[in-house]
């Protein structure tokens, strides 16, 4: 069993996937709950960067540094190149004006161009500081403001570049710089002093774009693969609502339906047996029985329908109903049922048919089926104060360094292969947790022939009235 999601194959619809075993032979088609290639393509891209939150960032920085250069100048009567640093604050801020009357600022920047930009703004800072006493100057801490806003939302290779140029240039300016702006002779640090400068903000710049951008790619997946439980909830609602449906459809034509049948057999009673049309008569009896037997079935049937007699049903008739889709013609899919004590409630526990538990537990069976050898094994068993659904495969178990982390969006060691996204067990713990259920993930021992493990365990079942 793996923690992968369900993919679709090529040439399939979304919702449609066919199941091949390890020998090539293709078993029966099973459902996909998840547009996977969408989803894939939803989760490997990145949105960019607004240009309006990146002006207000750049005019912040404009303001900020007209402002220094201004108090240095009038107010600390400090001595710098004026000319130069005046014509960089005031390309900087004709470049933005530039940018915000070209573009709508509801635009997203793509990768390169927020890159560009951000590069932009590095270089620029890097040149005011060389102005104005290089890395002694106590302002070569905002070189890290560009790298940090890249980390959140750019792609890693714009990052690392980014980084890399950040880098080079504080280096730069720890060995050519023009003197520190001061009232008098500029003060001579020692120069294990400036190696240290340089060490610390050479650091601080690595640490904080790993760290922003761990944290931004951390919520990036977590919102991606929220996504696709949303979706995959939302594709078992919309089988629910075709379930009920379907049930509303059986009750309206029950009525006209018996009024054919009627009219059929009183026409057979009134028609000679060697009559032409006693055929066709026969032949419109037979197959009116024919469509009240199916309507009867589709009334009846707890697992096809979802009206009001079936809204609560006990609990091994969901698992039943959410494993089944998944059973292949390879994997042998076995199913049990019981108090887990001999003095325990002889009926069964019911539950809420719902799709948070359908997709969920079919998440499981699905994922068990898949990496199987020859059988799975989906047990269920309560007690008066707690209900546990475990499924068990003979498979090759889960890989023993990921088994801790099981359970996380995007983990799997199919992801990436195939359409596989290491979604499943994702979705299938938070749709199962959604129920009030606790998951857990485990590997069964050697003595009971290896292969991996999930249990779901609710507490304070509800017990039907015999």
């Amino acid at each position: 069993m793996n923690s992968a999601a369900p993919a679709s194959p090529d040439k399939l619809p979304a919702d449609v996937g066919r199941r091949v075993d390890g020998n090539g032979r293709s078993g029966r088609l099973i459902r996909s709950p998840l547009p996977t290639d969408e989803i894939l393509r939803r989760a490997n891209q990145r949105v960019g960067i607004r240009l309006r939150s990146l002006l207000m960032v750049r005019w912040i920085a404009v303001a900020g540094q007209a402002a220094t250069a201004a108090i240095v100048l009038w107010g600390l009567k400090f001595q710098f190149p004026v000319l130069p640093v005046a014509g960089l604050i005031g390309f900087s801020a004709l470049l933005n004006l530039a940018i915000g009357l070209g573009r709508p600022r509801t635009a997203r920047l793509s990768d390169p161009e927020a890159a560009t930009f951000l590069g932009f703004d590095i270089l620029q800072l890097t040149v005011l500081l060389f102005l104005t006493g290089g890395i002694t100057n106590p302002f070569s801490i905002l070189l890290l403001a560009p790298v940090a806003i890249a980390a959140s939302g750019l792609t890693r290779r714009s990052v690392v570049l980014l980084c890399a140029t950040t880098l080079a240039c504080a280096t730069l300016i720890a060995i050519w710089h023009e003197p520190l702006p001061w009232s008098g002779e500029p003060p001579q640090l020692p120069d294990i002093y400036r190696a240290a400068v340089w060490g610390s903000l050479t650091l601080a710049v690595v640490l904080t774009t790993f760290y922003t951008w761990k944290t931004a790619e951390e919520a990036r997946r977590m919102g991606d693969a929220l996504s696709a439980t949303s979706a995959a909830l939302a594709h078992e609602q919309r089988l629910a609502a075709l379930g009920a449906l379907a049930a509303s459809a059986a009750h309206e034509l029950g009525s006209p339906l018996s009024t054919i049948s009627v009219v059929a057999h009183e026409m057979r009673r009134e028609v000679e047996p060697d009559d032409p049309l006693r055929e066709d008569i026969e032949l419109l009896a037979e197959q009116a029985e024919r469509c009240r037997a199916i309507l009867a079935r589709l009334s009846v049937d707890p697992v096809g329908d979802m009206s009001e007699a079936y809204t609560v049903v006990p609990v091994p008739a969901l698992v039943e109903a959410a494993a089944t889709p998944w059973a292949i013609e390879s994997v042998e899919l076995t199913f049990s049922a019981g108090p887990a004590r001999p003095d325990g409630p002889p009926l069964a526990p019911v539950m809420v048919r719902g799709p948070e538990f359908l997709q969920g537990l079919g998440n499981v069976v699905h994922n068990a089926v898949s990496f199987a050898r020859a059988r799975v094994d989906v047990a269920t068993t309560w007690a008066t104060d707690w209900i546990q659904i475990s499924v068990s495969d003979d498979g090759p178990g889960f890989p023993e360094p990921i088994l801790g982390e099981i359970g996380a969006p995007f983990l799997s060691s199919r992801a990436g292969r195939d359409g596989h996204m290491g979604l499943g067990a994702f979705i299938a713990k938070t749709l199962l947790e959604r129920t009030g259920a606790v998951v857990r993930f485990a590997n069964r021992p050697a003595s009971e022939g290896g292969g991996a493990r999930v249990t779901a365990r609710w507490r304070n079942p509800v017990f039907r009235s015999p």
